[in-house]
């Protein structure tokens, strides 16, 4: 026998038994034995090298364990050896290197680990394609080395292959496939790069920090260079046939226009396209009639403006739509319900309004996600929703949704059952470097995450912070294989349905910030698998659960309510009840309440107040004038204060305060006498009254120091101040305003205020 096939099969064995019941056999001619696509574990026993007649090994997809055996080193004849997809560990033998007929290793996608050197790659002077990608290895060659073959397929993705870009590949010849993704390397791709092959089918440097930007893109098939930090504009030269293509993560700027809408350009054939996450601006082009095979596009996590391209409903295969956290407006447009192929529609985080469209329900019946979060919907859910019997994931947080939660949501069949295989197929889906090509930011137990080998997997709805309005419909409760129901921050009222009780899969609950009351259902006991929930701010009362994983959460999720037990600090009592809390059980059940004397005080203090000194100043006028004139008083002697203990450090000073509209703040002028000759101390001219507050600070004052001319608007009122020594009636002999005189009085012993008794004409 020369050839033995026993691939895709359900043989589950450990991979020994099987090698050990061949080697028995007359099998001396084998020349090619296929185990691969089996259930096969256990190592590999050190009998395969007993097989020197194997040229193809096929070991591929199983479960195979332990470290490479040494014993593979004695199959000299070997020119293809495929052990991927298993659970290899331990390091990369260096025994392999002297397989000099060795054409194809792949050793991808297991938990090899360790450093590589040049002596593992001695003799393998034919190799034409080696893939180690998914492994822990270290490969950093002295920068002079010549690798002894020329391959045209090489897989090094999460390898460590150093800072600088591996100059050892400039060797290489007629390459069409290339991952060295997540390898550390930095800087610029050299120039030398683009002569290693006249078109790649397929190139992988994601998650790298190179640098640079690009004109032109010679990849044929599939080109990832996501992740890194290229910047400029997209690439405007591209192949006519590339399938793929993920610009996703950089610093390209710009226009999408020149890129897409360009003549030279030919997109016909794109399936997917991926530019999320850059500094691209400008609006979408509506030019996507020239993609018809497009199936997943995402344009998410840019700066671009303006509505929704009609062209996009031209896309008839599209199958994922992402447009999230741009600056899109206005409402969603209705030729998009010709995308019936719709398996993912992501519009949240923009500035969309309008109503939610009832097309979504009616057209898009394949839908799964749906993401409509944090816009400007108003409104109701249109009923049409419950009819998307595919659906997963459900979000419409940060809207102005109003409204009642449809009752209608326990038709959403796909939120009530296991896993659909369809779409777990579907999300499972990845192109050749085993990396899976779409993801979703969902926001699921209280944070925002990207989901996308699970994203399958998840279920969930998310109303929270909308202005819905009602109580909470028991038939929510029958979407059993929900993982994730957010109501919170609504006006919804009334009691939480003990049917939330049976959704025993959820693992995140959260109906804060509502209106609810009752007791917490004790159906939540069933709740296992919850690691995220919150039902603080409502108005719930009674005990919480004893013996259930609910009093495993902080305190902060019960904040807020009237709640009793563990782990709330606040006791129960008898009744299980919180000793100031009001009982949620039946109608007839007696209400107790306790006297908050906090607020009595308040409003008794409120009452005297007002009617022992508002009310009489209001409705008493020579109370009100008395009152007033005080006030006054208070506040000259208030003023005189402050000026004395000028007297500390000037005992000389005329301070004189013009205040503009019979206010103390505005204008502000002093002067220091002695002056040497009779001095004009202010001319001044405004449009409105003034008040003049003049503050005579001396023991001697100079009688011909001041005077006051010139003065041509009304002035409000007048006082003068004066401490002194000594009484100083012949002063006001020089205060002089046209032909009119002051009136003055004496207060106190060394204070006179002169207070002009009406206004003045000057």
């Amino acid at each position: 026998m020369r050839e033995m096939d026993l691939s895709n099969n359900t043989i589950n064995h450990e991979v020994s038994e099987i090698i050990e019941s061949l080697s028995r056999c007359s099998l001396d001619r084998l020349e090619s034995l296929n185990i691969a696509f089996n259930k096969l574990s256990g190592h590999l026993p050190n009998q395969l090298g007993q097989f020197k007649t194997l040229a193809y090994l096929y070991l591929n997809r199983n479960s195979i364990s332990g470290p490479i055996p040494f014993s593979i080193g004695e199959l000299s004849s070997l020119k293809v050896l495929d052990i991927s997809y298993n659970r290899l560990n331990a390091t990369l033998p260096q025994i392999l290197g002297q397989l000099g007929n060795l054409e194809h290793l792949d050793v991808s996608n297991n938990m090899l680990e360790g450093n590589i050197s040049e002596t593992h790659f001695s003799n393998l002077t034919i190799l034409r394609s080696f893939w180690a990608s998914n492994n822990m290895l270290t490969f950093i060659p002295n920068p002079s080395w010549i690798p002894p073959f020329h391959c045209e397929s090489i897989g090094l993705g999460n390898w460590r292959l150093g800072r600088q870009f591996p100059q050892w590949l400039q060797f290489q010849r007629n390459m069409y496939s290339l991952d060295i993704s997540h390898a550390g390397i930095s800087g610029v791709i050299p120039t030398w790069f683009w002569n290693l092959s006249t078109s790649f089918e397929y190139l992988n440097l994601s998650h790298n920090q190179l640098v640079g930007e690009f004109s032109y893109l010679p990849i044929s098939w599939i080109a990832d260079l996501s992740s890194n930090l290229f910047t400029g504009p997209l690439p405007q030269a591209i192949f006519s046939d590339l399938g793929d293509l993920f610009l996703s993560k950089n610093f390209f700027s710009g226009s999408l226009f020149n890129f897409l809408c360009n003549s030279s350009n030919n997109l016909k054939v794109l399936n997917i396209l991926h530019v999320e996450s850059n500094l691209l601006s400008g609006e979408i082009p509506d030019c996507w009639e020239n993609m018809p095979m497009l199936e997943v596009l995402n344009l998410g996590n840019n700066s671009l403006t303006g509505k929704i391209p009609r062209s996009l409903g031209s896309m008839r295969l599209i199958e994922s739509l992402s447009l999230r956290n741009n600056n899109l407006f206005g409402e969603v447009p209705s030729i998009l319900q010709h995308l019936v192929n719709m398996l993912v529609l992501d519009l949240s985080e923009n500035q969309l309004t309008g109503s939610i469209p009832a097309w979504i329900g009616d057209k898009l019946s394949n839908l799964v996600i749906l993401n409509l979060r944090s816009n400007n919907f108003q409104d109701y859910i249109p009923d049409q929703i419950c009819a998307l019997n595919s659906l997963h994931v459900l979000d419409l947080g940060y809207n102005n949704i109003s409204g009642a939660i449809p009752k209608c949501f326990s038709n959403l069949s796909a939120m009530a059952t296991t896993l659909n295989p369809h779409v777990a197929n579907w999300f499972s889906r990845f192109y050749p470097d085993n990396s899976f090509y779409f993801g979703a930011l969902l926001v699921m137990k209280g944070r925002v995450d990207e989901y996308s080998t699970t994203l399958g997997l998840v279920t969930g709805i998310d109303l929270s912070v909308n202005s819905l309005t009602g109580e909470i419909p028991k038939e929510l409760g029958y979407l059993m294989g929900l993982l994730s129901l957010n109501l919170s921050g609504n006006l919804l009222t009334g009691k939480i349905p003990e049917t939330i009780g049976n959704m025993e899969m959820l693992e995140s609950l959260d109906l804060s910030m509502n209106r609810l009351h009752g007791e917490i259902p004790s159906s939540f006991s069933n709740l296992n698998f919850l690691n995220h929930f919150n039902l603080s701010y409502n108005n719930l009362t009674g005990q919480i659960p004893s013996s259930t994983q609910l009093q495993s959460f902080d305190k902060s999720s019960y904040i807020g309510n009237h709640l009793c037990g563990p782990p709330v600090t606040k006791n129960c009592n008898k009744k299980g009840e919180a000793p100031d809390g009001k009982n949620g059980g039946s109608s007839g059940g007696k209400k107790t309440s306790e006297v908050n004397w906090l607020y009595v005080s308040i409003v008794l203090g409120f009452a005297m107040g007002f009617w022992g000194v508002v009310a009489p100043l209001v409705l008493i006028r020579s109370w009100r004038f008395a009152y007033y004139k005080k006030l006054e008083q208070i506040g000259d002697k208030l003023c005189v204060f402050w000026a004395t203990i000028g007297i500390l450090k000037e005992t000389e000073r005329i301070h004189i305060d013009i205040v503009h509209e019979c206010l103390w703040n505005a204008n502000y002028y002093s002067i220091y006498p002695p002056l040497p000759h009779p001095y004009s101390m202010f001319d001044y001219t405004v449009d409105r009254p003034l008040c003049v507050n003049m503050f005579v600070l001396s023991h001697d004052i100079n009688i011909h120091a001041i005077t006051l001319n010139g003065i041509r608007q009304n002035i409000c009122s007048l006082q003068i101040h004066f401490m002194v020594s000594k009484w100083l009636p012949s002063l006001f002999l020089h205060l002089q305003f046209g032909s009119k005189y002051l009136s003055f009085s004496q207060i106190e012993k060394q204070l006179l205020f002169i207070i002009l008794l009406q206004q003045l004409s000057l």
